[in-house]
């Protein structure tokens, strides 16, 4: 059975001459006019994309997104700009908006302009109208490294919401992150959209690390064309964070070479900021990432990760408490018995690295993964 769509949305994929095989462009685009929120990378070396959608994004009636994989159109110049400009204005004249009604994205190797000869004939050669959208083919469309296509589809009342991405590296989100995409028919005021949708993005994706490398490309964009009527914006709000929310969990299950999902589930914090720089500080140590994938219990460097966030003087180690899932393994000394049943439970897809500091209720939640040899291998042979 084929999953619930929202409505009046059509999509087209193809090869532009990016990959070796396969679609490597995907657009999808509202049939209406929509009302939209999109929140970008603040690299400092954000590429032409970024800046195009910088730029349109404040008008919120964006209504639909483009992407080119494997070439993130990064480091280009000024031809880069303008190869950028001309693509959204081709695929935005197919299918039948404005430019700045179109979210550009690219992404892939850094320094290399586009093909633009392969990428004009390629575009001149797409069917119009577009077909209806095939989310599906749109996810696997924009992946690059990712071993599956990422999608959701969840109801909230009439209405469907579909959310897409592709990541898994150079992952460490800094108002949005990677690629990711939510197409729906619900009816929401363009303020409530934008403010729900930072909220979500900011506890579910900015929560997200997979090697604490932030990519100069980002682009989180939600599009709400409204055609199955208004929804109640808390129901909607939670139906996005639950979309947001499996996506982010199964981005991190396939980051590069990774063999497990690490959760770091962060208590008594101050405040929820102070739980998430702990959380981050924990799910990006290498060190512990490499204990899980290896399945040692070495919860000795869980309290070395949460010593380096050396700011927060209000940290007590004598306060903390650290867990494998429901293993405690400080402060009191595991037994050998415990220790071997923490190697055991190491040894499942997903890990649960649980810490209070013992402070207040702030808390937060992180995600991310083990690091293996295949991170190493994917990335020294990325260009070639």
């Amino acid at each position: 059975m084929h999953p619930v769509v929202p409505q009046g949305f059509r999509s087209v994929t193809a090869n532009l001459g990016l990959k070796d095989a396969g679609d490597d462009f995907a657009a999808v685009v509202s049939e209406a006019p929509c009302r939209s929120a999109a929140v970008f990378t603040r690299s400092r070396f954000a590429g032409p994309s970024v800046l195009l959608g910088r730029e349109s994004a404040p008008l919120r009636r964006s209504r639909g997104m483009a992407v080119l994989a494997r070439n993130a159109n990064v480091a280009t110049g000024r031809t880069g700009a303008e190869n950028a400009a001309e693509v959204r204005r081709r695929v935005a004249a197919i299918a039948g908006i404005e430019p700045d009604e179109l979210v550009l994205a690219s992404t892939g190797v850094i320094g290399r302009p586009y093909p633009m000869a392969s990428i004009r004939a390629g575009l001149d050669a797409l069917a119009r109208p577009f077909p209806e959208a095939d989310f599906t083919a749109a996810a696997r469309a924009i992946m690059t490294t990712d071993t599956r296509p990422k999608q959701v589809h969840v109801r909230c009342g009439d209405a469907v919401l579909v959310g897409i991405a592709k990541g898994v590296g150079m992952i460490e989100p800094d108002m949005a992150t990677l690629l990711t995409f939510f197409f729906t028919d619900a009816d929401l005021p363009a303020d409530e959209l934008d403010a729900l949708f930072r909220r979500v993005m900011d506890r579910t994706f900015n929560a997200l690390s997979i090697d604490t490398d932030t990519s100069t490309s980002d682009t989180a964009a939600i599009f709400a064309n409204g055609l199955a009527g208004a929804v109640d914006p808390a129901a909607f709000e939670q139906a996005l964070d639950d979309c947001a929310l499996r996506l982010v969990r199964d981005i991190a299950s396939d980051g590069e070479g990774a063999s497990k999902l690490i959760e770091v589930r962060v208590t008594g914090a101050r405040d929820a900021a102070q739980a998430k720089r702990v959380g981050k500080a924990v799910v990006n140590s290498p060190l512990v990432k490499t204990s899980v994938h290896g399945c040692d219990p070495n919860w000795g460097r869980i309290a070395m990760a949460i010593g380096k966030v050396q700011d927060d003087a209000d940290l007590d180690p004598a306060a903390v408490r650290i867990g494998y899932g429901d293993l405690p393994m400080y402060p009191e000394e595991p037994s050998p018995a415990l220790l071997a049943e923490a190697a055991r439970y190491l040894g499942g897809e997903e890990v649960v690295i649980r810490i209070d500091l013992g402070l207040a209720e702030g808390a937060f939640t992180v995600y991310g993964c083990d690091l293996t040899e295949g991170y190493v291998k994917i990335n020294a042979d990325y260009t070639s």
